[in-house]
């Protein structure tokens, strides 16, 4: 462990080996997925999904994202415990983009920008709708009549 909360070395490896990687965050209920696989026809994934209410579940939302792949094996996952900048300033999100990018081309690169700021749009989101005692959350204080 270190001062991120995670064994960031096998996370690392993690992220270099996986064909398929949901992320899951402590402050979002929404998963980043990245799926490495390509075919001549289609480059690597990654985007914003639901959460699953199971692995079958996983399973079944990724045939239907990417019908031109076969199941994979497994899915790989790991839950990331603090906020995106943190997640970025880790170098993790770098790895994600590196192999992406070398995947699938400098393209990736601006997808990658473009899943990151979706990210922090939903975590400012969900943050505020804590703050405010907005839906899922209990305000411990009332304004005052």
């Amino acid at each position: 462990m270190d001062d991120f909360g995670l064994d960031m070395e096998e996370v690392t490896k993690v992220i270099e080996s996986a064909q398929v990687l949901v992320v899951r965050f402590a402050i979002v209920d929404k998963r980043l997925l990245v799926d490495t696989r390509t075919n001549e026809k289609e480059g690597p994934f990654i985007g914003i999904v639901p959460k699953a209410g199971s692995v079958e579940e996983r399973f079944k939302s990724l045939k239907r994202l990417r019908p031109r792949f076969p199941l994979p094996e497994k899915i790989m996952s790991f839950m990331w415990p603090r906020h995106m900048e943190t997640f970025r300033k880790s170098g993790l999100w770098e790895r994600i983009e590196e192999r992406l990018v070398s995947l699938g081309g400098e393209p990736l690169s601006e997808r990658c920008n473009e899943v990151f700021g979706e990210l922090i749009s939903e975590e400012k989101t969900e943050v505020l709708a804590a703050i405010r005692g907005g839906e899922g959350y209990q305000s411990l204080w009332e304004r005052p009549r």
